[in-house]
């Protein structure tokens, strides 16, 4: 069995008296400490050669196994391996050469703070991640702890839940938690003009007024909710697609032909870490697309300039494709040959052409050939009555 030799230790505003007896005995016996100036100064007691983050910070990994052989420390706050260095780490570096001390999270602090449950709330961070990815989680009644980018974030998330209904949202911000010098500060969501300190965690109670913009993420966002020139897949259709491909956590999609991209952010809103890569050839529509993800909690949705299948080659294989137009033998060969196992290919079409195409690849290929269509009621003189929208045929196979 490998011995460890690289320790990763959480560490609260109470320092090194906060430590378990174990995992002060291994910082005190480390020859290197790597960690924040924050860091160092909560366990300035201890000599040992001290170095900084790297920057740019990828390049921790390389500083690390060069030091390999020594007794190294890495310093995180709390638990690393929750939004943490840790993970990071963990990725490039064999479990069995590393041993996790950890220590109280941000979120069990904070959630003991609040008196909330932990197993009822969302855990986010924002810290050094696009802060409109929590859009995706205002949602009526839910409860969220959020890891902060700065001083600034608390602030911008309070536009965000004002704009979409949720300005009656209670905001408490929780700082130096478990150290001397812990801060409170609460205020209405409408309300919020409070200069908090930069590293701090936000806790957010969503309270949605009766307009307030609904947006579950479970797919079938509203039409509206949308910018569009009419290049949009329809909400029915749309939540339809999106169970046929199956978002996971983490799972990486192409939209081929992703318009206004809606198809691609309700795909991202649906699992946590769900990717997306949106090729479309027109200028216009790629702003479109990545002003719906901005205002839909999906920032970072990738768009690239290109037709299938010639831009498909140099992108990484993914777990899921739809094709909303544009769907040729060639592409669909391409994009098939692309697909990783167990992966997920829908393409819809409304012309009498791309529909006698999915007759034929279904019948060449299998799958579930399917016609969707939708009618609404809508005025009719006086009265009411139903009207059709175009009909949808959509061809969806799984890779096995």
């Amino acid at each position: 069995m490998t011995q460890s030799w690289l320790h990763i230790v959480g560490i609260g505003e109470d320092g090194l008296d906060g430590l378990t007896p174990a995992a002060r005995a291994v910082v005190e016996a480390a020859e290197i400490i790597i960690g924040g100036d924050r860091h160092h100064t909560l366990s300035d007691a201890i000599t040992a050669e001290r170095l900084s983050w790297p920057s740019p910070f990828d390049a921790l990994i390389d500083q690390l196994l060069s030091l390999k052989g020594k007794r190294v420390v890495v310093l995180a706050t709390g638990d690393p391996l929750w939004f943490s260095v840790g993970a990071r780490i963990g990725r490039a570096i064999p479990p069995g050469e590393i041993t996790y001390h950890p220590q109280l999270s941000a979120f069990q602090l904070a959630s003991a703070r609040m008196g909330w449950s932990m197993a009822d709330l969302e855990t986010l961070t924002v810290h050094g991640r696009p802060v409109e990815q929590m859009i995706a989680f205002i949602q009526p009644d839910a409860r969220l702890l959020i890891l902060t980018t700065g001083s600034e974030t608390p602030g911008q998330i309070a536009r965000f839940l004002t704009e979409r209904g949720f300005g009656k949202s209670p905001m408490t911000v929780l700082a130096s938690m478990g150290g001397a010098d812990e801060t409170r500060f609460d205020a209405l969501a409408e309300d919020w003009n409070h200069d908090v300190p930069p590293f701090n965690t936000l806790a957010v109670e969503c309270i949605a007024a009766p307009d307030a913009a609904l947006m579950p993420r479970v797919p079938g966002l509203d039409d509206t909710l949308f910018q569009s020139d009419g290049t949009i897949t329809k909400r029915e259709v749309r939540a339809i697609t999106v169970a046929k491909l199956m978002p996971m956590r983490g799972a990486l999609l192409w939209d081929i032909g992703c318009g206004s991209g809606s198809v691609a952010i309700e795909w991202m809103r649906a699992a946590r870490y769900a990717r997306a890569i949106g090729i479309e050839p027109r200028a216009d529509r790629r702003a479109m697309a990545a002003a719906n993800a901005q205002a839909l909690g999906a920032p970072r949705l990738e768009l690239i300039e290109g037709e299938a299948p010639a831009v498909l080659s140099d992108l990484e294989r993914p777990d899921a494709i739809f094709v909303g137009g544009g769907l040729s033998e060639e592409v669909f060969r391409t994009a098939w040959d692309a697909l990783r196992p167990l992966g997920r290919f829908v393409a819809n079409a409304v012309t009498l052409e791309s529909e006698s195409l999915l007759n034929d690849l279904h019948s060449r290929h299998g799958g579930e050939l399917t016609r969707i269509a939708v009618d609404r009621a809508e005025p009719l003189g006086s009265m009411r009555g139903w009207r059709p929208a175009m009909s949808v045929t959509q061809w969806s196979l799984v890779k096995r």
